[in-house]
């Protein structure tokens, strides 16, 4: 989180958004509803994280207006997405929470996209922790650079799932000898299966979830993390690499990096493309506010909600880098992540 006087410094940000708006933000939020819609069912991290900043974030917007989720599953996000970018209400009075993958699947997939990521107004996200690559001890490799010359078995859910994209991935990318053993219903099933001996690691999973479920792993010496999957280092992993570290070209590199923007991106939040400048900023700095609120951190860490904010500017530079990479780098991203066998 924020050091206090960058939680003095948020504070001041939003009192003199208010103070520029004055009156008229207070007449228009005023006895208003803001819906947040999000792209998952009820449950889950984007469903729960919504509930909690609906009850905190109303006391940072002039007029205290109500806040509620609503939930639009569907389309595998896209509907959600779709329904902000052209349906919604551009006024402010209707935001969303929708997955971090939207921008590059608009980019490399495009089923079912009738929205543009880049118009959007990025309000800030709650973040994620880096992914990882986990080996249990023990194993044929026990370092990254190991896989480049040794077969390896990683357990995975399924070819849309991270724990097969990025071992898939790097495979093509950079020649690691990763063998994706698929069929797993859940990422705890694998997790048992490393621990009976049936594979040996998995990729994709969260550094917080690993804490969260699997300290033990870490604290006795269990597994060990040979890579990590963001765009920096987490601080809590400081000497483990990230892929694009092992990239030996730039264009490598460039395909590492974009595969990871999901990471980067979190559990982002956003308004439709046509809300008034004014009043997107004045959610943004109310979502910063809520992100220092300390009842806010206290809610969060009891419900082991992984929090790592991003304000709404570094945001919309993470999703624009993302939809504005090269069509070159982009035929390279789809020929890596494509599934065996599959048509393109």
């Amino acid at each position: 989180m924020l050091n206090l006087t960058s939680r003095t410094a948020a504070a001041a940000c939003v009192m003199a958004v208010f103070g520029a708006q004055g009156a008229l933000a207070d007449e228009f939020y005023k006895d208003k509803t803001i819906s947040i819609i999000t792209s998952t069912g009820v449950g889950g991290s984007y469903d729960t994280a919504a509930r909690v900043i609906a009850r905190y974030m109303p006391k940072y917007i002039l007029g205290r207006p109500v806040m509620v989720v609503r939930n639009m599953p569907g389309g595998g996000h896209t509907r959600a997405m779709n329904y902000l970018f052209s349906q919604a209400a551009q006024d402010g009075t209707v935001i969303g929470t929708v997955s971090n993958s939207l921008p590059m699947h608009q980019m490399v997939d495009g089923r079912g996209v009738h929205f543009d990521s880049g118009a959007m107004n990025w309000i800030g996200s709650i973040g994620i922790s880096n992914l990882t690559f986990v080996i249990w001890r023990g194993a044929s490799v026990q370092k990254f650079e190991d896989a480049l010359t040794r077969e390896v078995t990683l357990g995975a859910t399924g070819t849309g799932s991270g724990t097969f994209i990025y071992p898939n991935a790097v495979n093509r990318i950079l020649g690691t000898k990763f063998k994706i053993i698929s069929g797993y219903k859940q990422s705890i099933d694998i997790d048992l299966a490393m621990e009976k001996g049936e594979v040996s690691g998995r990729a994709g999973g969260s550094y917080a979830a690993l804490l969260a479920e699997r300290r033990d792993w870490i604290t006795q010496n269990k597994a060990i993390i040979i890579a990590q999957i963001g765009h920096k280092r987490d601080p809590l992993l400081p000497a483990v690499p990230l892929l694009q570290e092992f990239a030996k070209t730039d264009e490598q590199r460039e395909i590492l990096r974009f595969i990871s923007g999901p990471v980067r991106i979190g559990r982002p939040y956003v308004a439709p493309p046509n809300v008034p400048p004014a009043r997107v900023e004045l959610l943004r700095r109310a979502f910063d506010a809520t992100m220092e609120d300390k009842e806010f951190q206290a809610e969060t860490e009891k419900l082991s909600l992984d929090i790592v904010p991003m304000p709404g500017e570094e945001l919309t530079q993470a999703v624009l880098e993302t939809v504005k990479t090269s069509p070159q780098i982009i035929e390279k991203v789809k020929a890596a992540v494509a599934a065996p066998g599959a048509s393109r």
